[in-house]
């Protein structure tokens, strides 16, 4: 007994000793973990003011990179593929964005003063406005004064006009900030373009660590790459397709302000709000200016332009991809009411990435397609 005491007593550890050991083991085991955390946050903070200049660098790559290897197949060369493709995009963007700027800019202060001065008149509203519910009445007796007296009219609502026209140059501000940053994204796209397969083996690694292997991180890509195809084709381009069909029939009609009609509409298309809301208005005017047979095939051809996304988009979206079209569509919507514009291809990417291991969960897997 005593010897096993005396043992007890010289192998005992004093308690300030064991305390400082493992003071010292957490030290050691939490102050890389502190340093870690610390330069990862420092990473976040740098790249967040450029999150959705990447995110949607990431996307026209990836929306365009099927293009550049067609055009590298055909033998250019892949610096010079990947220059056109950036210099055709921004020209698409930029033309169109210069020309319409330089009109409003030439055209609408000559308008106003034109209305102020009672030098312009406003047509006299049609007698068909009364049939209008709730708000028809109403609307005769404010066309009725604008026809009328348009100096008297634009003093009566000149605190409304000033805050509609704030309000106006407010938003085209920012659509022009918005221009630039689709251009600026596009040049980036074209650089990583130009560097594709060394962007495409580094997003593979880092998939290949998250999902444990190289041939699921590859599985997961070609999912992510198809769905943001899938989008851009189903979404954006049936958009573009049915603003343009929208737009030839309010050019023809010489409905006035059809350009900027036609870019409300294919942002309408974009987010998924029906084209009603900008062919409906141009019909009223229609019936009420034009010659009713005029206005009746307006009306047959503003229908059938708001109905060809019906027909389009069961053919573009989920077209190479086996995730069914209402999961992809829930994806953009919801997207889009989270995450803004950008939700469009955050949204779907999340819930067909979703789907597609709710499937292999159940033992079904979503295979894409070639």
């Amino acid at each position: 007994m005593a010897t096993a005491a005396a043992k007890s007593k010289a192998t005992k550890v004093p308690d300030n000793a064991t305390s400082k050991l493992t003071v010292g083991q957490l030290v050691e085991l939490l102050l890389p973990l502190f340093l870690l955390a610390l330069l990862i946050t420092l990473c976040v903070q740098l790249l967040v003011p450029f999150v959705a200049l990447l995110i949607w660098t990431t996307i026209l790559a990836v929306c365009f990179y099927p293009l550049h290897k067609k055009l590298k197949a055909k033998g250019m060369k892949n610096k010079w593929s990947a220059t056109l493709i950036g210099v055709v995009l921004s020209a698409f963007i930029l033309v169109p964005t210069a020309i319409a700027a330089a009109g409003a800019a030439s055209s609408v202060p000559a308008l106003v003063s034109a209305l102020q001065s009672g030098e312009r008149q406003v047509r006299p509203p049609p007698e068909r406005l009364h049939d209008l519910p709730l708000i028809g009445d109403k609307a005769y007796v404010v066309w009725q004064k604008a026809s009328t007296d348009m100096p008297a009219f634009a003093k009566e609502y000149g605190p409304q006009i000033a805050a509609f026209t704030k309000w106006l140059v407010a938003q085209a501000g920012g659509l022009f900030v918005s221009v630039l940053a689709i251009v600026a994204a596009i040049i980036f796209a074209a650089i990583m373009l130009a560097y594709a397969e060394r962007a495409r083996e580094f997003m593979l690694r880092i998939l290949s660590k998250i999902t444990g292997s190289r041939a699921n991180g590859e599985h997961y890509m070609d999912v992510i790459g198809a769905t943001v195809r899938s989008v851009a084709n189903g979404v954006i381009g049936v958009a573009f397709v049915q603003a343009l069909l929208v737009g030839i029939g309010l050019f023809v009609i010489g409905m006035p302000g059809a350009g900027l009609l036609s870019i409300l509409a294919m942002a309408l298309g974009v987010v998924q709000v029906p084209v009603v809301l900008v062919t409906l208005p141009a019909i009223v005017w229609a019936f009420s200016v034009k010659a009713t047979t005029v206005a009746i095939i307006f009306t047959i051809w503003e229908i059938i332009a708001g109905l060809s996304d019906a027909v389009l988009k069961p053919l573009l979206i989920g077209h190479g991809l086996e995730v069914p079209m209402p999961v992809i569509l829930l994806g953009v919507i919801g997207g889009v009411m989270a995450y803004g514009l950008v939700g469009l291809f955050i949204g779907a990417v999340v819930l067909a990435v979703g789907w597609v291991l709710l499937m292999e969960w159940l033992g079904t897997p979503a295979k894409v397609k070639a």
